[in-house]
């Protein structure tokens, strides 16, 4: 079993996150560190460490993550002029926190995907 986050706090709702959106699948709420105007962390409620630990099972709850990503987009008045939805994957992904979630950044030009 994997071991607990700080996301499977704010899913249940032991501790506090400016919660955006949140079903039986996946919960999102807005980046305490934002890197954009809109940074939104989208998860699954099921804990899944890393994209390498997602199972043919998950699929509707991956799938989910998107549908969210656009309704987000749309009530953020981003979804015309863009976002980027970023996961991060281990060490070198950039991954700090291992429960899987994809950001979902925009509100201004984001600039290069990969920076040296």
């Amino acid at each position: 079993m994997a071991e607990e986050t700080i996301f499977s706090k704010i899913i249940r709702k032991e501790i506090p996150a400016d919660v955006v959106y949140q079903d039986d699948l996946v919960t999102a709420f807005r980046d305490i560190n934002p890197r954009a105007p809109s940074h939104v962390l989208i998860i699954p409620n099921k804990l899944i460490p890393t994209v390498n630990d997602v199972e043919a099972d998950d699929e509707a709850m991956m799938g989910r993550m998107f549908t969210v990503a656009k309704k987000i987009a749309q009530d953020e008045g981003i979804a015309e002029d863009g976002y980027r939805l970023i996961v991060n994957c281990n060490a070198h992904g950039g991954q700090e926190v291992y429960h899987i979630h994809m950001h979902l950044v925009g509100g201004r030009p984001l600039g290069p995907l990969l920076l040296s």
